[in-house]
């Protein structure tokens, strides 16, 4: 059942159960934010949540702990997001549960997450002997952070958002380490790197950074922000193909990584940033 982010676990005690507990998982309707930005019916954007999941165990059939790291994505066309303590509770509930194999587990979680999603999710599992294999890599781009600005404005406002309409169309990767937003339910902060991918007018840079340090104060999901920011840029700069993907710093263990895009570049790389 879908509810509201205040009657989520978030900001309150909670006993962690060790034994599986799918209803752990609190779906929260995307739309509700979506309303807030003036988007129904299709939306102008596709794409997907990354979640990695560090702190996954469970026990095989002789009582033995196992781990794995686990990579969950999510459409952003499912009605739902999940709320990400629901969702650790949820993983620290196979702590003490046996399960014949990885694939059990796999199986549990992949429906377990699209009832929660209301929409089919992608589970990847790696084993601790694969561990050595994943690597690091930071966003690509010029990064914005170079820029010596004052700023004196920490929400979001779109209006320091401009492009250059009358000359040619640009191509250009931006990047900023800057962008922190805070939990919509308990205020703590949430920090992330983000890459704006588009072509068309040449977006003024000063005023985009301006733009992203103004989340500072912002109170929402990260995947909220992610649209927020894409749709602020694609109302004010008017861009023909926009691409926004934010790392997320991990908390409880998760990360969570959105991408949202108006054209077809190829799903974004789930490479580990340094501060992640």
């Amino acid at each position: 059942m879908s509810s509201t982010a205040d009657q989520s676990p978030l900001g309150k005690a909670s006993a962690y159960q060790s034994q599986y507990a799918p209803e752990l998982l609190f779906p929260i309707p995307r739309q509700e934010k979506r309303s807030e930005l003036q988007l129904t019916g299709t939306m102008p954007f596709f794409g997907v949540d990354i979640w990695n999941a560090y702190e996954l165990s469970w026990l095989n059939m002789r009582g033995k702990p196992q781990v794995a790291i686990a990579t969950i994505t999510a459409p952003a066309d499912s009605p739902n997001i999940v709320e990400s303590k629901s969702f650790k509770l949820y993983l620290n509930s196979f702590n003490q549960t046996r399960l014949a194999n990885a694939d059990a587990l796999v199986a549990l979680m992949r429906d377990d997450l699209a009832g929660a999603f209301g929409a089919q999710v992608h589970i990847a599992l790696t084993p601790q002997e694969n561990f050595g294999t994943l690597k690091m890599g930071e966003l690509e781009g010029t990064l914005l952070d170079r820029l010596d600005i004052e700023v004196d404005q920490y929400t979001p406002s779109p209006a320091l958002l401009t492009a250059a309409r009358s000359d040619a169309p640009v191509e250009e990767r931006l990047v900023s380490h800057l962008l922190k937003s805070n939990c919509l339910v308990t205020g703590q902060p949430d920090w992330a790197s983000v890459q704006i991918h588009y072509v068309g007018p040449q977006i003024d840079q000063e005023g985009l950074l301006r733009y992203l340090i103004g989340f500072r104060e912002h109170n929402e999901f990260h995947e909220q922000c992610v649209e927020r920011i894409f749709i602020d840029i694609y109302r004010q700069c008017m861009p023909q193909k926009l691409a926004v993907y934010a790392r997320y710093t991990r908390r409880g263990g998760l990360d969570i990584n959105p991408w949202r895009s108006n054209f077809t570049s190829g799903r974004p790389s789930n490479l580990r940033t340094a501060r992640q």
